[in-house]
């Protein structure tokens, strides 16, 4: 009897023999974006041994790519470390790149590319059919930092079933903050329509639906400190369920290196509730 074909069958995976610190890095066709993506993997130890691991993607700002939250932001050797404190589930952390268009893709479709689509559907999936310890039972959560952030609260207000939790730090709350970083001009995005690119729309689209859901912001963030005070109080007022903090530092990665271990101890919470 002849196997099942595989949907991703145009993978490149990193060789163990060579990764370092439970990195893994993936390279593969996608038909979303219409070329090859990449992603970076932290793999807990022994998590090819294991089934059903829980899934982050974790998503990166302006300028960034797939390699970014690891070397710039040292996510999994601060998942390391909590796991190896008993504070952190062992779990995998999927850091794909935005699709690499122009300074930032924003992770919506335009352009002729999907590039929220390769975020929602390819990367999971790829990973799952790819990666051992991943399953489809896998609990699956979004995070990210600046355009990240605002990826991933949009993504995970528009698809509330596919993720478990959000969080987001120093989060872009509308499309239209790329431009305090980008000089990118945002016609280029004209074809999407407004409430599509709109974080708020998605929120009250589906408020009785939405995950449990983080943001937090530097004090020293004066580009996006006021509009993520801006999005708590429309969450209170909407009764949507959230968690709001802020702590010390700017639009840094300083700041999101420090504040990585505060999305993982709040997925941990949601997994240990589970």
């Amino acid at each position: 009897m002849s196997e099942p074909r595989k949907a991703w069958s145009q993978v490149e995976i990193s060789d163990p023999r060579f990764e370092s610190e439970h990195l893994r890095h993936l390279t593969f066709h996608s038909d979303a974006l219409g070329r090859r993506g990449d992603v970076s993997v932290f793999v807990p130890p022994g998590g090819d041994l294991l089934s059903g691991l829980p899934l982050v993607l974790l998503l990166h700002g302006v300028f960034g790519s797939h390699w970014s939250w690891a070397y710039k932001g040292g996510a999994h050797q601060v998942a390391m470390a909590m796991i190896e404190a008993g504070t952190l589930r062992p779990l995998m952390i999927a850091m794909p790149s935005d699709g690499l268009w122009g300074q930032g893709s924003g992770y919506l479709p335009h352009g002729g590319s999907d590039y929220e689509r390769w975020i929602v559907d390819e990367v999971p999936g790829c990973l799952r059919e790819n990666l051992p310890g991943l399953s489809d039972t896998s609990p699956q959560f979004i995070a990210g930092l600046s355009m990240g952030g605002y990826g991933a609260l949009r993504l995970g207000a528009k698809y509330p079933a596919r993720f478990q939790g959000i969080s987001a730090h120093s989060a872009y709350t509308h499309f239209d903050q790329t431009a305090l970083f980008v000089d990118t001009p945002l016609a280029q995005y004209r074809e999407i329509d407004e409430g599509e690119k709109d974080v708020y729309t998605w929120l009250a689209r589906h408020r009785e639906k939405i995950p449990p859901l983080r943001f937090d912001c530097g004090r020293d963030d004066h580009l996006l400190l006021e509009t993520n005070r801006q999005l708590q109080h429309w969450c209170r007022e909407q009764g949507i369920p959230h968690r709001y903090e802020e702590f010390p530092g700017g639009h840094d990665w300083r700041y999101w290196h420090a504040r990585i271990k505060d999305t993982l101890h709040f997925f941990n919470s949601l997994l240990t509730n589970r």
